[in-house]
């Protein structure tokens, strides 16, 4: 009597745990742009953050949503390039009133910045309407 109670106990603290750990793992997608950004600013002063002091500048701003303006150098139906230094990865193919030397404000997450390229990088991109 006493040995089946032991298995129940412990096969229902494995189904928890199976569970916890599932919905861990799996959690929703966030969804970029439906949040507020943490932090708006102009593309210049954001480049030169990461440029002076790269680690400090991931600290900040890695994996939090921006709003970033800045002048677009290069654009396609997948990505648009700021100030030749911020490359944002859009979320869906780009409209076709986007053109380049435009000034535009883009949201999105920061994911990284390349010291090789000396780019930063931002996937989930969407532009906001100015």
């Amino acid at each position: 009597m006493k040995s089946t109670r032991n298995w129940l106990f412990i096969i229902a603290i494995i189904a928890i745990v199976a569970i916890l750990g599932y919905n861990y793992v799996y959690q929703d997608h966030r969804n970029i742009e439906k949040e507020a950004p943490s932090f708006t600013v102009e593309a210049p002063a954001l480049v030169s953050e990461f440029s002076s002091d790269p680690t400090a500048a991931e600290a900040k701003y890695l994996n939090n949503t921006i709003a970033v303006s800045g002048i677009i150098t290069e654009s396609s139906t997948q990505s648009i390039t700021l100030n030749d230094k911020i490359f944002c990865q859009l979320s869906q193919p780009a409209e076709t009133t986007i053109v380049q030397g435009q000034t535009i404000t883009i949201k999105g997450r920061v994911i990284g910045y390349d010291d090789l390229l000396e780019e930063l990088k931002l996937d989930q991109c969407n532009p906001i309407n100015n």
